[in-house]
C-alpha cells in the first residue's frame, strides 16, 4: 500500500516546507506533474476526494499537509469522508454515540 501511495505521500510531504506551499498554491497542475501523479490521482487531488486519496494509498498524516493549503483541515476532511456538511460533522464531535 505504501508504494502505492509514494507518488501521492511525497507531493504531500513537500507541503511541510512554505515555498512548496507557495508552489502548490501559484500552480496546483505544475506541482502535481513534478511529482508525475496519474491522472486518477491528479482527479482525486483536484476533487479533494481525501477518502479516495486513502483508498489509493495515500497516508492519512501526509495527507493533512493537502488538507491545510487547501482549506480543508481535518474536521473538514473527516466531514467530506463521512458525507456530511461541516457543521453536521461537528455536532457529533462531542456526541458519545457518534462513529
Amino acid at each position: 500500500m505504501s508504494w502505492r501511495g509514494l507518488r501521492i505521500n511525497k507531493m504531500c510531504n513537500a507541503l511541510s516546507m512554505p515555498q512548496e506551499r507557495d508552489a502548490y498554491k501559484a500552480d496546483e497542475e505544475a506541482f502535481m506533474a513534478r511529482f508525475h501523479l496519474t491522472d486518477e490521482e491528479k482527479n482525486l487531488v483536484r476533487a479533494r476526494d481525501f477518502g479516495g486519496l486513502l483508498a489509493a494509498g495515500g497516508n492519512i498524516y501526509f495527507l493533512l499537509k493537502l488538507g491545510v493549503v487547501t482549506g480543508n483541515g481535518l474536521y473538514k476532511m473527516g466531514a467530506r469522508m463521512r458525507g456530511e456538511s461541516y457543521e453536521q460533522f461537528l455536532a457529533t464531535r462531542n456526541d458519545s454515540g457518534a462513529t
